[in-house]
């Protein structure tokens, strides 16, 4: 045996190691794969032997192969020997194994329950503890259930360490399990109060993080909470705790009242940053909810913003980031403090950190107002030019969109120059993903605002004039949509304007096919306003004219891929010619009729007259009318949830078949002649296959050929973008410059140094306003006549918020088009959706509702005695504050006494609520409403009669306290119901 174990280390001697495999690896970087297979055999061949070590040593190198990325689930079993090694340092490895490879569906987990559990039992502490923590990775639903009660029984251990183990360790239990919650909830409210800081601070963040779904179970700890607040030095423990009161705040707002001293002083005495961010966010969210309560809260809100300027102005970028993310939510409530910091904010929009500029772009929406729109739209626009990368241009360009739409444009005093800074936005030729917000912008605002409508005609059409095909991306093809809208729908009935848009929009360009039916559906509505003011203006010159333009455009458009473009290509082109050929047919007889008066001049009829006074056939009158009617009416702005305000019709049903399913049984004996239909879909069989012919395409003549090509030999030299052909003289001078060496290098004297222009349009708007707002300032002020001090401060107070504002130039139509009897209402999305992948969704357990019926039988008469101690806590709390009220009452003079009464219903009734709820913010300091002084008298009087049951109890009293926890009983509310 001696020999055979010699033997075995001698063998042991030329092993690899995890090193040996460390170093194996770098060394073979080109073959890596390759070595790693070779050592997988390897280690195969390791885990068949008897020794435990060489066993252990090759789990150790499967370890580290898996955290490559290779799969090492096939040595399950050999890990789960390792595991159960009576060796720590070898069940130290097993576990690390285990907790890498192993996860909560895994199939082995049910062989390891009798294993974890003899590990837990162990009377080594170090076993206990790697089976904890191995056990945290890996924990299923079963093992949750099955090991619960070993768990909670390391709670109670001797040894701190394991104590603070299985505290972390029941986090996990409840995440898998929430059954355990009730049961294990006492044993974790004694550990907030353990001697050790350790297990202390694990308490402390399990119960924090179980606080996340429902923090009302743990209102009633509040006092101890408050007393580790003000107690301890543990900063990381007391951000858990500064986070808990955060939540708890809400439900209790006199909480907050009370948190707010200790609060500031940790502001004003910690170093720690961490501290300080956690310290402000709470006072945001105790401020929130005590705003109404307590007015004088300015100078906490001032605190926190400098502090959250100290933040911001650090060199940390992290510190930076949770500053500006603070600053956001005091914005939400005190904007003012806020709007004061504004160069701090703007000059992070320079900074390195693309998450740090996001934030201050978050912070600059709030900020907006109608006086600094201009100027912050401008800084904004600024950095879009000098932007690098895709991702925070288009950031950018939202923000910009957001901060000038927001409230229905409540800061846009000039919408001509929003306008020019949407044009400008497009021109930036950025390759946006943003086309479609844009485009919805444009026509918001030609809609809602008709006094900027004859503008916006002119900056579309100048827009599409110039617009860069093949710089743009798919998204931004969706602005040349709103740009032909707006030109269809508000242009005026100016020919040169109506001409040249016509132009424009039926120009052949390279762009999706619904972006050409708009193109063609618009240039229809030019048409028929044109061609109503040459009916007007009795000019059929002029429309014969319009005819000849139009005409050819669309029949260009009658050969397009798309097949919408073609529909309404040839529906619009019969139109046209319908109208033309009527102007045809009426040059023809007017020829036959003046031959006709020339012989027989005696003839007069009225009728005739008037015929021939009229340049319009009848017909086309009636043509270029209904055109008309087609787009006549002003369209409204929709508002946007208008569509799920539709009433369905009674008797309809949706989720109803329109036409009966088809059959499965039939589907297999017609799937031949289904097959057979498909193919005839287009094409007809003829059973005489010399009668079918294929319709011979239309041969263009030479002269339309030729028209064609020069037009595309225009559009190919005019576009930058379209390499064009090298001339046949270049030819002679290729081996001129053969080698670029040869190449000649001419200097450029230039006398004048070469400026680019890189002013925008948008910014003329913004000089003028300045300009504006500067002769207001040097404008001589009225003599006013003497008032009180009270009237000079309100109206210097109001002059700062309103009259230093621009007055708005467009009015906006704040209309919207909805069903008849529909409202708008904000409340129509659920905020509230089940969140499946919620990890906290399973401890929303009310724990002060009992699990079973025997609990609430279960040692009854202890319940009353704590509910009795409890009721003279309580009492004695109300003495103090009865009495202190009455000495304040002695001072002041006497009432009426129908206010006495008064008082007396009210305090009876406020005595009745105080002894059906108390709660355990008293032990707080927070003292209920204050009685009158017949409630003290009558407090004095239960005192005494109590005074001899006091004595009866104090023996008692001790157990009642041993029992609470042991109940369950987490507020003495619950008692005394």
């Amino acid at each position: 045996m001696a020999l055979k174990k010699v033997k075995g280390n001698f063998e042991r001697i030329f092993d690899k190691n995890l090193t040996d495999l460390v170093r194996g690896i770098r060394n073979n970087k080109d073959n890596e794969a390759k070595y790693i297979a070779q050592c997988i055999e390897e280690i195969k061949l390791e885990l068949r032997q008897d020794n435990m070590n060489v066993k252990c040593n090759a789990v150790a190198k499967l370890t580290y192969i898996q955290m490559i990325g290779y799969d090492i689930s096939w040595a399950g079993f050999n890990i789960i020997e390792v595991m159960s090694s009576s060796r720590f340092t070898c069940k130290r490895i097993g576990y690390l194994a285990a907790s890498q490879s192993f996860h909560a569906d895994s199939e082995l987990l049910m062989l390891m329950t009798n294993m974890i559990r003899k590990d837990l039992n162990s009377q080594n502490q170090y076993d206990a503890g790697v089976a904890l923590s191995g056990l945290s990775c890996f924990i299923s639903a079963d093992l949750s259930r099955d090991l619960a009660n070993d768990i909670m029984t390391l709670m109670s251990s001797t040894k701190p360490y394991l104590r603070m183990k299985a505290v972390l360790m029941m986090y996990k239990v409840f995440l898998r399990y929430p059954e355990a919650l009730r049961p294990a909830f006492p044993k974790l409210k004694e550990k907030l109060e353990n001697p050790d800081p350790g297990v202390q601070s694990a308490a402390v963040n399990v119960i924090c993080e179980l606080a996340r779904k429902n923090p009302k179970n743990y209102l009633s700890l509040a006092p101890i909470f408050f007393k580790l607040m003000t107690t301890s030095s543990n900063n990381w423990m007391l951000i858990k705790i500064i986070k808990l009161f955060g939540a708890l705040t809400p439900l209790e707002p006199r909480l907050g009242k009370k948190l707010i001293e200790p609060l500031t002083n940790l502001i004003h005495s910690t170093s720690a940053m961490s501290l300080l961010y956690e310290c402000i966010n709470t006072v945001i969210a105790v401020l929130i909810s005590i705003s109404s309560g307590m007015p004088n809260h300015s100078a906490s809100i001032q605190l926190c913003v400098q502090k959250l300027r100290i933040l911001i102005e650090d060199s940390d970028q992290n510190l930076k980031y949770l500053g500006l993310l603070a600053m956001s939510k005091i914005l939400k409530t005190h904007p003012k403090s806020v709007q004061t910091h504004k160069d701090l904010i703007l000059a992070c929009l320079d900074d390195k950190d693309e998450s740090i500029r996001l934030r201050s772009l978050d912070l600059l929406y709030g900020m907006v107002s109608k006086k600094n729109l201009m100027e912050i739209v401008k800084r904004l626009l600024g950095h879009m030019e000098r932007a690098e990368g895709s991702n925070y241009r288009d950031e950018l360009l939202f923000k910009v969109i957001e901060i000038c739409s927001q409230s229905s444009y409540a800061h846009v005093t000039n919408f001509e120059w929003y306008l020019t800074v949407l044009t400008e936005l497009i021109q930036l030729e950025a390759g946006t993903k943003h086309g479609c917000l844009i485009a919805a912008q444009l026509l918001d605002v030609a809609i809602r605002v008709p006094t900027v409508r004859q503008f916006a005609v002119t900056e579309m059409i100048n827009l599409l004039d110039c617009f860069s095909i093949s710089s743009q991306s798919n998204s931004m093809y969706e602005v040349l949509y709103a740009a032909a809208f707006i030109i269809g729908e508000f242009s005026g009935e100016s020919e040169a304007d109506g001409y040249r848009s016509i132009d424009i929009l039926l120009r052949q360009m390279e762009v999706p096919g619904h972006i050409k039916s708009v193109f063609i559906q618009n240039a229809v509505k030019l048409f028929a306003r044109l061609s109503t003011a040459c009916l007007e203006k009795e000019d059929d010159r002029g429309l014969v004219r319009l005819c000849n333009n139009i005409l050819p455009k669309l029949q260009d458009f009658a050969s397009s891929e798309d097949i919408e473009v073609q529909e309404r290509a040839n529906s619009a082109a019969i139109l046209v010619d319908l109208l033309q050929t009527q102007f045809n047919d009426t040059i023809l007889n007017s020829n036959h009729t003046s031959n006709d008066i020339l012989g027989d001049i005696e003839i007069s009829d009225p009728l005739k007259e008037n015929q021939q006074k009229s340049k319009f056939p009848q017909i086309a009158i009636e043509i270029i009318q209904e055109i008309a009617l087609l787009f006549d009416g002003e369209l409204l702005p929709v508002a946007p949830k208008a569509q799920r305000k539709v009433p369905i019709p009674e008797g309809l049903d949706l989720d109803e078949w329109i036409n009966p399913p088809p059959e499965d049984e039939e589907k297999d004996s017609e799937s031949s002649e289904s097959d057979h239909d498909k193919e005839q879909l287009f094409v007809k069989e003829n059973s005489h296959s010399n009668e079918f012919k294929r319709r011979k395409s239309e041969e263009l003549p030479p002269e339309e050929i030729a028209k064609r090509k020069e037009a595309r030999r225009l559009e190919q030299m005019h576009n930058p973008h379209y390499i064009k052909a090298t001339e046949n003289h270049n030819s002679t001078n290729k081996s001129e410059y053969t080698n670029v060496d040869n190449i000649p290098i001419a200097e450029l004297a230039l006398d004048i140094p070469i400026e680019i222009q890189t002013a925008r349009r948008s910014d003329d708007y913004l000089l003028s306003q300045q300009s504006r707002s500067s002769k207001l300032e040097t404008k001589p002020k009225h003599k006013k006549t003497k008032k009180s001090k009270k009237s000079k401060h309100r109206i210097e107070y109001h002059s700062s918020e309103s009259e230093d504002e621009p007055k708005p130039i467009h009015i906006v139509n704040t209309t919207l088009d909805l069903p008849e009897g529909a409202e708008i209402t904000d409340n129509d999305d659920s905020d509230g959706k089940f969140d499946p992948d919620d990890p906290h969704r399973a401890l929303n357990i009310e724990l002060e509702i009992p699990s079973t019926t025997d609990d609430k039988n279960l040692n009854g008469k202890v319940k009353n005695h704590v509910s009795k101690v409890i009721e003279e806590n309580i009492l004695s709390l109300n003495n103090e504050d009865s009495k202190k009220s009455s000495s304040k009452s002695k001072e002041k003079k006497k009432k009426s006494k129908d206010k006495h009464r008064e008082k007396e219903h009210k305090s009876k009734k406020s005595k009745s609520e105080d002894k059906s709820r108390p709660t355990e913010l008293d032990l707080l300091g927070i003292s209920p409403p204050k009685s009158s002084k017949t409630d003290v008298e009558k407090d004095s009087s239960t005192k005494h009669k109590k005074s001899k049951k006091e004595k009866h109890h104090r023996k008692e009293k001790t157990k009642a306290s041993e029992y609470e926890e042991a109940l369950g009983i987490s507020t003495p509310s619950k008692e005394m119901l």
